[in-house]
């Protein structure tokens, strides 16, 4: 979703980009009795600048698809955290595929996200990229200024970065594979699936304050052990509600509170 909101930001920093400046000249536009709509359906662009000075002088193409990358670069590095930390031994959660990984200097058995670690290095230097073009953009006057002749190297590398970086993490995202199993087995480990309960209690006709604080005191004297949760859980609800049954603890199993979850805009 991020990305397709990025892709919807360039779209229309693309349309507000297509426009000819054609005939605005130095500043104050041109003696030449040009046909300015012509050559734009020409050239398939759609439409003219209406002022010259702010034709001339305009930059907003550069700041907005600097940005509109810039915020993309940010995206990808967040998605490239999460494999990073995915992989490691904590987690488990993804191996690495060995076409973008390499061994570690040191410990033999080591393989490192290069390639995600990568991609989240290079969303720095596009940013630095997008505040090199604000800064130079600063308080400049209307019409032309030297200055601008600047913008050129940071925009481009701004474009060839993001161009590399996609490239790269679409290829990696090809190859990696995902534990599955072990995902699984996490999400059901600990008390995920606590604050099910609290919602099963209430919809059972329980105060949330109540039942908030009859899952808080289960927790704390489980401490975090899931078969204890259940055995205290079992314990406390059937002396405080005369309804409960334990057969009612198989309603918190991970792949159950998932499918719960089915609201418009959930999970």
């Amino acid at each position: 979703w991020r990305l397709q909101r990025d892709i919807e930001r360039l779209l229309e920093c693309y349309a507000r980009t297509n426009i000819s400046p054609l005939g605005s000249g130095a500043l104050a536009g041109t003696t030449f009795k040009l046909d300015r709509n012509l050559v734009t359906r020409m050239l398939g662009m759609d439409g003219v600048t209406e002022n010259s000075l702010d034709a001339v002088s305009d930059r907003d193409f550069v700041a907005e698809s600097a940005f509109a990358l810039s915020l993309m670069m940010i995206h990808l590095s967040s998605l490239c955290e999460e494999l990073v930390l995915w992989s490691s031994q904590e987690f488990g959660f993804v191996k690495l595929p060995r076409g973008f990984s390499s061994g570690s200097s040191m410990m033999p058995q080591k393989r490192n996200p290069d390639l995600p670690e990568l991609v989240r290095g290079k969303s720095g230097r596009v940013v630095g990229d997008l505040v090199a073009i604000l800064t130079l953009l600063k308080s400049l006057p209307l019409a032309y200024n030297r200055d601008l002749q600047e913008d050129k190297e940071t925009l481009f590398d701004v474009f060839d970065t993001v161009e590399d970086s996609l490239y790269a993490l679409t290829a990696f995202l090809a190859e990696v594979e995902f534990d599955k199993v072990r995902m699984r087995k996490q999400g059901e480990a600990g008390l995920m699936t606590a604050t099910d309960l609290a919602d099963f209690l209430t919809s059972q006709g329980v105060p949330f304050r109540k039942a908030h604080g009859l899952v808080k005191e289960i927790a704390e004297r489980s401490r975090g052990d899931e078969r204890k949760f259940k055995d205290v859980a079992d314990d406390l609800l059937r002396k405080q509600l005369k309804e409960f049954k334990t057969a009612d603890l198989n309603y918190f199993g991970a792949a159950r509170a998932i499918d719960r979850r089915n609201i418009e805009g959930g999970t």
